[in-house]
Parts: C-alpha cells; structure tokens; sequence
C-alpha cells in the first residue's frame, strides 16, 4: 500500500489521488467534530432541540423482516412539532434510559433507519435478538456515526493509487491523463427511445472505458440508462449498477425488474425500500429451494450446542467426552450449514444479470467483493464523492456515468475541503477532461418531457446552452386555461425582513411564509379542493431554509380546510426535492436584507433543481432588492419581466 506522506511527480494520477484522500480525511474529521458536538458533547436535551435524538418514544410494533430481522416501530411523545436530520439509510443507536437520570442510556443497540414519516420512525435492528430492556425505561434513539463509510472510501482511495493493469488504466482515462477509445458506433434502433437518447446509447455501447449520459431535469435519464443496461446484457452475462443513496439504486432496481431483468439488490435490509425486499439476496435465498435444509442444518447446530452446555463444569470423564463429541458435532453441522449458505448466495448470484448497490455497498456481500465486470454503471454520479465512485470503478473495465453536473452536488460538511476540490466529482472531471482532450465521452439528452416550456427556458439558456426542447406532450400543458405557468411575487419593499433561528441559526421569513400560503389558497380556491384530490395533483412547497420549511409547515397545518390535500401537499427543502417533480411549485427564497447578502443561495445549482421540479405552474417569492446584485437573480428578474410573470407583493396583498 502507498505511504501517506510518500512523495509522487506533480501533475500524475498518483499525486492527485493523493491529494483527494487528504481531502477525505479533512472531510471526515470535520463530520467527526461535528458529530462529538452535537451528539456526545451535548446533553440529551440539547440533542433532541437539534433533531439529532427522539426522546422519549413508544414502541408501536415490532416483527421479523423477509430478511429474519428484527424490525421495530416507534412514535416520539413529545416535541412533536420540532425539526430533525433523522432519515431513511442513516445508522441510529436505540438505547433505554432506565436509571431515571435525564441523560443516562443504561443500554444501546445499533440500527438502521428504513423510513421516518412524521412522528413515526421504523428501524432495522443490526441485532439477531430483541433487546431483553424494552421494558426497564424510557426509550430513545440517537443518530451515529458513519465510520464505516469513510473507511471503505479510504481503502478504494488507497487501492487506486496502487493500481495496475486494467484498473490502472481506466483510472488514467477517467481523470484525463489518456484520451479515451470508442469503437465504431453500433446502430440499435430503440423503440423506447428518443434521437438524442438513441445517440446516448450508441455512445455507451461504442465506449471502450468511459461514456456519459447528462442527462438534465425530466429528459428521461432513468430510461435511458435502463435502456443502456439492458442493451449491455445482450453481450454481457453480468453488470454492476450503483448510485450514491439507497433511493436511487431503488429507483433503478424498480425500473430494471419492470422489463424482466433479472436484478440482484445488495444492501442492509434497512437501507432497502420496502417494496425492493424481494429483490434482497436474504428474501431470495428465503425463496431458493435448499433453504429449508439449511434451516434445519442451523435449528440442528443450535440443539446439540444446547445440549452440551446442559453439562455442568463437576461431571465424570465419561460426561466430558460425551460433552466434547456433541460440540464437535455441533461445530461441524456449523461448518455445513456455512458451506450451504455460501452455495445457496454463489447460486443466486449465478443467475443474476444486475446485482444493484449504493456506492459504498458495493462491497457489501464476500461474494461481491471479489467480483469484476466488464461494465459498471453509475447513476447520479454528479452527487457521487469522488472516494465513493471509486469504490465500484476498481470492478470495472468500463464505467458508464448518468447524471447531471448542473443539479445539486454532494453534501460536504468540511467547507475548506470543499472549496480545495473535494465537491469536483468524477463525474465533472470525465466531463470537462475529455472535453479538453477533444474526445468527448457525454452525450446530452435535450428533450424533456416534464415542464412548461416557460417554466424550462430560464434553466435551459443558463445552465444548458438553450439545448433543451419542451416535448409535445408537456409543452402547453397548463393547469387551468388561464393559469399562468410561471410567476415571480416580488417582496421588495414590503418590509417582509429575514430572520435567523437562534437555536439552528438557520434563516426564516414569516411574513414571506405567509404570503406564501395565501398565493396557495387563491390558487386552490381557483382549483376546488375537490379536483385537487380527484385529478391527483401534487404541490410542492420549498425553500432552501430549513427554518422557513419549518414555519411552512406550522403555517399550512393552522388550515383545517386543508386537511383532506395534507398527502399531497410536500414542504420541504431543496435537498429533499432533487430528482422529484410536482404539478405545482412554490419556492419561498426567504432573503431580504439591506447588504443583498444571499448566503448559499449563490450556489445556483439549487435553484435550477428547485425550479425544474414544476410541472404545470411555478411560483416565486423573493426580493429583488435583496437578489439583484448576483448576475444568476438578476437574469432571472429579467426572465420573469420578458415572460410577463412579474407581480408585486403589494398586488398579493391588497387583494
């Protein structure tokens, strides 16, 4: 393995790797100190006002998962109302507070979270058994850290550094130090297919290392690649195909078995969607035909290890023996049923054309872990760390990317790791670098079949070369006859002032959130409550604030009328929002000040996904006094101007 400190020529891979590593270690340290501060520095109280703990909370159920284990269901009894970072994926430590002090856990078993919805939190117990303490106190559940993941990012960091032969190779090609080769492109004409995502698939079929599919908001990604994957499988028996988050790979296994493919799910039950457990290598090795014999192997193993520890330590030599030939035959049925369990997973495995993974859980089977692939996927590379990427890159001998470098980035808790390179994913870098090179390896797919037109044409001419086109079927698509598709509610001059949350620090605007919510009951009243709910229709409410969601939210469940559209009404922030679309879309911006400060509204990439996730009508409220000096806000002042879309929030309020 290379030395941390060992020195290699400027400008080589070697040297570049090794500065991402340094990079991941910054990062990791910083997620550490955060961490320490949040969770094991502060008391239990200060915890649960930050949304890092539930306490206390009631066991609802519990039962055993298709995988055999145990999962549980919990409701928090108080604090209701408050914010938290709980999510589906993330590791929890469920403890017992049974010694009646306020920050004492008496005792702690680790989980998985599978979904938080509201109140209600279910989780996988990594455990094989039910805590014996359900019972002795109060319960809780704390967030953990994820060691584990930065250790499977420092490993692939280190071992692609390391690398020869055909990993050393791609990893040249992938960070542009060697031009990549195509073949001669193959003509497979794709009924399912658009021109562009056509052309996008003879370019990943004609790759010999790396090929990308840049695919912007609502221009069919998902089908493409789908379509890619399963053209690949004609000539290949077996593909890798992965994404940074557990919802994505999800994604992809649903669309994957819908056309018959057979599809290999690798991951934490946990981590896995609900309606993917058929897809688990457990509830498929639950399903396979020597199961039965392998239970009885494991039932048999566990009675003579019972049987023999009924011998007390003062027996005779007979006893003894008998004592030594019933563990040894208890070891050896032990053995057998390992040897069973291991053909029963190589079985499954065999017979798998997609085995389907995060990047991280790539790894995450011992049969998986020594697996290679001719071609492995990537979707949503462009929110993928780079460390993470290479974890299932070091299994390929190509690599086919899908994603979109002009939506939102990976989450980076170290701001000066960030800022020295660690938010360039290998994504951009394939991108720009074989650009350079004059080899392009991407393709853009620039229809869309999402949007309005004038809801798509401001994202269009700034981040994408005014390439994309409104497909037929989405392009006039209005949500009443008159209904304009695209507003801008202008708050300047209002005195509508932001504020920050003493506790999160994080920005809220209460007199924007209400204006918000009365733009939304006009539109509802146009709509009726009752065609909302029989056509279906989803709104959206975002902001990048998680204050201002928190205030939305308070603001929308004060309307009791509004109780019958509360499933199909979302508030939440951007983050939450990427890769999701709704009927209607209101961003609430929640800055205004005297000094035009916008914080990480600057990042524009969160705006462009917050305003693609519009189907029919987008609705913006923000001062323009406040965004008008950042050249982004300013153009789009003058878009909403050019589109007729402008209105004052004196309008709004007069009315």
């Amino acid at each position: 393995m290379p030395k941390e400190n060992q020195t290699y020529p400027e400008n080589s891979p070697e040297a570049e790797l090794q500065k991402t590593l340094a990079l991941l270690k910054r990062e990791k340290q910083e997620d550490l100190n955060q961490y320490r501060q949040k969770i094991l520095n502060s008391s239990l109280d200060e915890r649960r006002r930050d949304g890092l703990c539930w306490y206390p909370v009631n066991l609802l159920k519990h039962y055993l998962s298709t995988g055999e284990k145990y999962v549980l269901e919990v409701e928090r009894t108080n604090r209701t109302s408050e914010s938290h970072v709980f999510a589906a994926g993330k590791a929890i430590s469920f403890f017992v507070n049974a010694g009646g002090k306020v920050d004492e856990a008496t005792e702690r078993a680790s989980g998985v979270i599978n979904w938080v919805k509201g109140n209600r939190m279910r989780f996988t117990l990594n455990a094989e058994d039910l805590p014996d303490w359900l019972d002795d106190g109060k319960l809780g559940i704390d967030l953990l850290f994820d060691e584990a993941s930065y250790k499977a990012m420092e490993t692939a960091m280190r071992q692609v550094m390391q690398a020869g032969g055909r990993s050393r190779q791609l990893r040249d090609i992938i960070l542009g130090y060697k031009t990549p080769a195509f073949e001669p492109q193959k003509v497979r004409e794709n009924a399912a297919l658009n021109p562009a995502q056509q052309e996008a698939l003879s370019n990943a079929l004609a790759a010999r290392d790396v090929a990308i599919i840049h695919g912007p908001p609502g221009t069919g990604k998902t089908t493409t690649l789908v379509q890619v994957i399963k053209e690949v499988l004609k000539e290949e028996k077996q593909v890798l195909v992965c994404a940074p988050s557990n919802a994505a790979v999800d994604l992809l296994c649903d669309k994957l078995s819908e056309i018959g493919l057979q599809t290999l799910r690798i991951g934490h039950p946990a981590r896995v969607n609900e309606d993917m457990l058929p897809y688990t290598l457990d509830a498929r090795a639950a399903n396979h035909s020597s199961y039965k014999e392998l239970k009885q192997m494991r039932k048999r193993a566990e009675e003579l290890r019972t049987m023999a520890m009924k011998y007390k330590r003062n027996f005779g030599r007979a006893e003894r023996e008998q004592r030594k030939l019933l563990l040894r035959e208890a070891t050896v049925c032990k053995d057998q049923a390992e040897q069973l369990e291991y053909y029963i997973s190589y079985d499954i495995f065999d017979k798998t054309q997609v085995f389907a993974a995060t990047l991280v859980g790539s790894n995450g089977h011992p049969i998986l872990a020594d697996m290679n692939f001719r071609t492995v996927f990537i979707d949503e590379a462009a929110q993928a760390l780079e460390p993470a990427s290479w974890i299932p890159i070091l299994k390929a001998e190509r690599v086919i990317f899908a994603g979109d470098h002009r939506q939102l980035p990976p989450t980076i808790k170290s701001f000066e790791a960030a800022r020295e390179g660690l938010a360039e994913t290998l994504f951009e870098k394939s991108i720009s670098r074989t650009e350079a090179a004059g080899v392009p390896a991407a393709k853009m797919l620039e229809v869309q079949y999402r949007m309005h037109q004038t809801i798509m044409n401001f994202s269009s001419r700034q981040f994408y070369d005014d390439r994309l086109k409104a497909h037929d079927s989405v392009r006039e698509a209005l949500l009443l006859p008159d209904e304009p598709p695209l507003e801008f509610i202008d708050t300047a001059g209002s005195g509508f002032t932001e504020q920050q949350d003493p506790e999160s620090r994080s920005t809220f605007n209460l007199e924007e959130a209400r204006m918000v919510m009365k733009h939304l009951a006009y539109l509802l009243e146009r709509i009726s409550l009752t065609a909302v709910v029989e056509q279906k229709l989803q709104i959206g409410v975002i902001s990048p604030y998680k204050a201002q969601v928190k205030v939305l939210n308070e603001l929308f469940d004060e309307r009791e009328e509004w109780k019958s559209i509360k499933e199909q009404v979302d508030i939440n922030t951007v983050d939450a929002f990427q890769g999701q679309e709704r009927d209607v879309i209101y961003i609430s911006l929640a800055r205004s000040n005297e000094n035009g400060e916008i914080g990480f509204l600057a990042d524009v990439r969160r705006m462009n996904v917050a305003m693609t996730r519009a189907r029919k009508k987008l609705v913006v409220f923000g001062d323009s006094a406040t965004l008008g000096n950042n050249p982004f806000y300013n153009q789009f002042l003058d878009y909403v101007q050019e589109m007729n879309a402008y209105r004052s929030i004196f309008e709004l309020i007069y009315e």
